[in-house]
């Protein structure tokens, strides 16, 4: 049995896992797909603190490392279920677990536009994150496609630091707010591109353009750009916790900045839980402090 159990090897988890494992408690980290989450595709990171540049695959294995040499135990393992309890019981595909304390640290998948070879262009032109990779590309020509908030202020955003910004839209209005629209359409360096969907990617080696079809499938044009801005949602990965945790509209789960659930003992760090900011630096916050409280709720 083990003191705490972290479902997610991303930031949160880990983060969680050295703070843990430095308080005396042992820890096993549960991981479905791959060690470091979403970061690790990253090809550069230039906003953690102390940290000038770095690789997203680098940073995931130097804190995969940090959390191994404390004695923090990793399994390859998808959670199906939580038993709640005294001793908690966490069930996978390959057996059960038990612990007295749980962090679910899941994390988020971006959600994808769909397009044939999307995924050959991640870290080559096409990125889910202006504020994470926005930088790489100052003085060149970009496209945002969404039409939420996260789209507007991705475009606003990426507007002061690149040469032109495409916003392309399926719809003719955007579901974000007006007020951040209207703004956008005052931009010089702005355009819009609505009623359209993107419908190929062009390059090679990296990306070089998009092509975009209104949404009726009629007139089609090729957009010529350095990097693509992918901003139409994301997927939290909390569905097998929905009977015991609790969860709001959107499948985040409901926990504030202590980290804490509506069930003694289950904490939720990172992306998975409900906030407003979702970056690596946040990501490390609410490991250090879901696990400080996994301590304390230990004794």
């Amino acid at each position: 049995m083990y003191d705490v159990i972290i479902i997610g090897a991303g930031c949160a988890g880990l983060t969680a896992a050295v703070y843990a494992a430095r308080a005396g408690k042992s820890v096993l980290v549960l991981e479905a797909e791959n060690i470091g989450g979403q970061i690790s595709f990253s090809p550069k990171v230039e906003n953690f603190p102390s940290i000038k540049q770095i690789s997203g695959s680098e940073f995931a294995d130097n804190l995969f490392e940090q959390a191994s040499a404390l004695g923090v135990e990793l399994e390859l393992e998808r959670v199906t279920k939580i038993v709640d309890g005294e001793i908690k019981k966490v069930y996978t595909e390959d057996g059960v677990h038990e612990c007295r304390c749980i962090i679910i640290a899941t994390g988020v998948k971006h959600r994808q536009l769909g397009a044939e070879r999307e995924e050959d262009f991640v870290g080559k032109g096409v990125s889910y994150c202006a504020i994470c990779d926005g930088a790489f590309y100052k003085g060149k020509t970009v496209a945002v496609a969404g039409g939420g908030n996260s789209a507007l202020q991705s475009a606003a955003l990426l507007s002061g630091m690149c040469e032109k910004v495409y916003l392309i839209h399926r719809r003719d209005t955007f579901r974000g707010e007006q007020a951040k629209a209207d703004e956008l359409r005052t931009m010089p360096n702005v355009e819009l591109v609505l009623n359209s969907i993107i419908t190929d990617l062009a390059g090679e080696d990296a990306l070089t353009g998009v092509t975009v079809c209104t949404s009726q499938g009629g007139e089609c044009r090729d957009i010529p750009l350095d990097g693509l801005f992918v901003s139409v949602g994301q997927i939290p990965e909390n569905s097998v916790f929905a009977d015991l945790v609790e969860l709001d509209e959107s499948g985040y789960i409901v926990a504030g900045e202590d980290c804490k659930t509506n069930i003694k003992g289950i904490f939720a760090a990172g992306d998975c839980r409900t906030k407003s900011i979702r970056q690596l630096t946040t990501a490390a916050a609410d490991g250090s402090v879901a696990a400080l409280a996994a301590v304390d709720f230990i004794g």
